[in-house]
């Protein structure tokens, strides 16, 4: 089993990618296919690194739905025809400040307890 500081970091990637995928907003992602197809792979990967951390990372913050964000990359991968781009865009807008929050933290606190071997911030 790899570290969880490779997830934690790979996970803060995908949604520093997203961030850069949707900085011009709700109307060019609802008709850039490029941005929408970069935006939903990074939210499935993203979705599979979580599933990779282990339970106890995942209990030092309760606050963070992670069984819903691993359950939201099945809804990606085997529901693509039927995706609703706004309400991919609502989740994007509602959950992804608190998640890269606590992501960041998670981050800085391995980093600072010498246990993060990649820091991308």
């Amino acid at each position: 089993m790899r570290d969880d500081s490779v997830y934690l970091n790979h996970i803060a990637d995908c949604l520093l990618r997203i961030e850069r995928n949707i900085a011009n907003g709700l109307d060019e992602f609802l008709t850039s296919e490029i941005i929408q197809d970069a935006t939903l792979r990074n939210l499935q990967t993203m979705s599979e690194a979580t599933q990779r951390l282990s339970a106890e990372i995942k209990s030092s913050r309760p606050d963070i739905e992670w069984d819903l964000i691993a359950d939201f990359r099945n809804v990606l991968v085997h529901n693509y025809l039927g995706i609703d781009l706004e309400l991919v865009w609502l989740i994007i807008e509602r959950d992804m400040p608190p998640l890269r929050q606590a992501v960041n933290e998670m981050i800085a606190n391995r980093h600072n307890a010498g246990t993060n071997k990649l820091h991308f911030f």
